[in-house]
Parts: C-alpha cells; structure tokens; sequence
C-alpha cells in the first residue's frame, strides 16, 4: 500500500490518485523497482484536494493536523481492508500519519519501520519532490534514492 499526501489538482479532477506528474514519475519507479502499480494499493492520507487560487491554477497547499486527524479514519479504515504485507508512506505528511507528528522522512527513509497501523512501514520521499530539485543532477540522485527505497520496501514485503 503506497500512501501519499493529498490529491492534487489532476488527481482531483480525475478522481484516482497519482494520475499526474508526480505519478509519472512514481509509475517509472515502480516499475525499475520491480513493483507491479496494478497489485498496490494507492491511498492518500488526506481525502480531499487543499488549494488556493493563483489565476487559473489551482495551487496545493499542504493540510494542517486538523485535517490529516478528520481523514484518518478513512486511512485506518482502507488499512483493515486491504491488509497490506508493507506501507510505503510517501513524504512528510504520510509519514507523520502514521507516525505522529515529530516523524521527519529525512532521518527514517529507506527503514523497514513498524506502527501501530502497520507492521510494516517503508518512509520515502513524496515523488512530487523530485520535480522541485533544483537542476538535473540533483533530479537524477534523488529519483536513484526514490528507486532504492522503494526496492528496500519490495524486499520487506517479500520477507514474511
């Protein structure tokens, strides 16, 4: 099960997560990892779309504590579900979900972690962080980085 931040403004529009840049370059990971997206469940932490105006765009703005704590329901509800053998939590606000709020992704990413939702939990980065670097060497380590975690969260997943 990977869960992510928020939908964002094509994900809201389209109704499923990750269907825009940032689950482009979540699907090519996927893929060089050896991850097959039609058997993982995708999941957001928080339901609904957090944006301001800017012109004609739709600006994400990131959900505060009230609004992760009013969707975690839904989370735990999704979680006894689907039963997932690993969670990967994609970025700070996934990880701080299922974490609590000191959780920091920058110091447990790449750990085989556990929770009390879950046995298992693999941190990483949110792949729209990819898209923010600053030039295309940083672009190309930090998707490596996406890549080895998300390997480490397919060999946790294997080991029973």
């Amino acid at each position: 099960m990977l869960i992510g931040e928020q939908p964002g403004d094509y994900e809201d529009v389209a109704g499923k997560p990750f269907v825009g840049p940032a689950g482009k370059i979540m699907d090519r990971a996927l893929e060089e990892a050896g991850i097959d997206r039609k058997h993982v469940y995708v999941t957001n932490a928080v339901k609904h779309f957090k944006w301001e105006p800017r012109g004609k765009r739709r600006i994400h703005q990131k959900p505060n504590s009230r609004e992760i704590a009013a969707c975690r329901p839904w989370l735990e509800a999704e979680l006894r579900l689907v039963k997932p053998k690993l969670v990967v939590c994609l970025g700070a606000t996934a990880g701080q979900t299922v974490f609590g709020p000191t959780f920091r992704v920058t110091r447990e990413r790449g750990k085989v972690l556990s929770s009390k939702l879950a046995p298992k939990v693999v941190a990483t980065v949110h792949p729209s962080s990819l898209l923010r670097q600053p030039d295309e060497e940083s672009r190309e380590r930090e998707y490596a980085s996406f890549v080895r975690d998300l390997r480490v969260a397919l060999k946790a997943a294997g080991d029973e």
